[in-house]
């Protein structure tokens, strides 16, 4: 039996919410099924590379800074859980879909509870492991479609950049226009630490010539304005920056 069959088209394309292709990373010792991957994947106008084996796959993550790995569990030089959990040291965020040929119950539950956000199991169809990608991206808030246009979305959080409207599950926040420029600059880079350089030069611009505490004063704004009463989404990395993710549910 074939492991794979071809993929769909016509697929709304997704990209990532700064508007560069989506990044996946795909690793399997098996060059010819990474390879017919890597076609789907880059057919959905996404930017793909591949590691054939854990070292490689940590070393290709640490340039790529992928949005999902699509990860088999069985590699030459160790397995994939091992992989995964390097993986989440680089970047704690990825999105990370197993590819195994194991299907019993207790290897899914496995692979969930190592930190894997899905599980396929080989044979698998090529539209298959498209779907549950384009899925995962969409649910974690680090890929959009261009015909979402100035609507930005991360989680519950929505931000209509035409209206200048941001809604949390459906409530509208009102914010001061720094606060509102704050958050656009965090929700066009959801999952990515931001430092407090980063947030200075691009809300209050160069000349603002502005310290570090305006940046801590206004991400205390924000967060009782977008955090207040729910789930956090604001988080601080200490010695690092701040980073938007969605709610932890």
């Amino acid at each position: 039996m074939d492991t794979f069959r071809p993929a769909a088209s016509g697929l709304p394309v997704l990209i990532r919410p700064d508007g560069t292709p989506v990044r996946v990373l795909v690793v399997d010792d098996d060059p010819d099924l990474a390879e017919v991957l890597c076609g789907a994947l880059r057919y959905q106008g996404w930017e793909v590379r591949t590691a054939g084996d854990g070292a490689t796959a940590v070393a290709r993550a640490r340039e790529l800074q992928p949005d999902a790995v699509v990860l088999d569990v069985m590699l030459p030089d160790t397995d994939g859980f091992a992989v995964l959990r390097e993986l989440h040291a680089v970047q704690p965020d990825v999105c990370v879909l197993f590819l195994t040929a194991r299907d019993a119950v207790e290897d899914r539950i496995a692979g969930i509870t190592a930190g894997g956000d899905d599980y396929v199991t080989k044979p698998f169809s090529l539209e298959e492991v498209v779907a549950r990608l384009r899925g995962l991206l969409r649910r974690a808030g680090m890929a959009r479609q261009p015909a979402d246009g100035p609507r930005l979305t991360v989680g519950d959080l929505v931000m209509d950049e035409d209206a200048r409207e941001v809604t949390r599950a459906g409530e509208l926040i009102e914010l001061s226009p720094t606060e509102y420029e704050l958050l656009r600059f965090l929700m066009h880079n959801p999952r990515r630490v931001l430092s407090k350089t980063q947030i200075l030069d691009r809300v209050w611009s160069y000349d603002f010539g502005g310290q570090a505490h305006v940046v801590e004063l206004y991400i205390s704004y924000l967060r009782k304005k977008v955090d207040a009463g729910r789930e956090p989404m604001i988080h601080t990395v200490r010695g690092a920056g701040y980073v938007l993710r969605p709610a932890v549910r």
